[in-house]
């Protein structure tokens, strides 16, 4: 599990997401947590999927909610069109090089290099290949493809922060509320099951995958 200690010595927190949501839905939880015990931190999000004018703007308000309490923060929406990114492969690793030189991330939130989106895959593979010298925590998006897996690190979550990051995401993506997946239940029943594995005292968690851990 992670311990929310060994973010003590962290300063700044890098967020990477193929599209607007994707932060939230997979590491929100933690995101909040961390605030709260930490907020000495510094954040920057970076969606690259935000070509949609009303998604933009939701993604600017979900990093404010999501982000607040924090030493400060800066959000970088980028209009990549969803699903066809690997066709602007040499655009977005350009952009990934701009945010190595921009941020010093001491820990980096990216998308599981499993996912079976195209587009989650890719920001995958270029966080990796472009901070190869940094602690990287992959999160994972339920979806149609059922690519949940054996994640490797949990973080539970009090009862509080789960309702606050499902009532965010209800709340603050209303494009995304007509689709059948993206709903209350589901957001709550993976951090439920997550919650299982890890024990949780109250029941619920979010979980990640990483790559190398160093210790010391």
């Amino acid at each position: 599990m992670i311990s929310i200690a060994s973010f003590a010595n962290v300063q700044n927190v890098l967020c990477l997401g193929a599209h607007c949501d994707d932060i939230e839905i997979g590491a929100g939880g933690t995101i909040l947590s961390l605030i709260s015990a930490y907020p000495h931190l510094k954040f920057h999000w970076v969606v690259f999927g935000g070509k949609d004018f009303a998604r933009g703007q939701e993604a600017r308000a979900a990093a404010a909610e999501f982000l607040h309490g924090s030493a400060g923060y800066s959000v970088d929406i980028q209009a990549y069109a969803d699903s066809f990114f690997q066709y602007s492969g040499e655009a977005i690793k350009k952009h990934f090089l701009s945010i190595h030189e921009a941020f010093a991330a001491d820990v980096i939130f990216t998308h599981h290099g499993d996912d079976r989106h195209q587009d989650h895959r890719l920001i995958s593979e270029f966080t990796w290949n472009t901070f190869r010298n940094h602690q990287i925590l992959e999160y994972e998006i339920p979806k149609w493809d059922g690519d949940l897996s054996r994640p490797t690190i949990y973080h539970p979550l009090d009862e509080t922060t789960m309702q606050q990051k499902t009532d965010l995401l209800m709340e603050l993506y209303g494009t995304q509320r007509g689709k059948a997946w993206f709903t209350p239940d589901t957001f709550k029943a993976v951090m439920r099951l997550r919650g299982i594995e890890c024990n949780s005292p109250s029941g619920f968690a979010e979980a990640f995958h990483s790559r190398k851990i160093v210790i010391g």
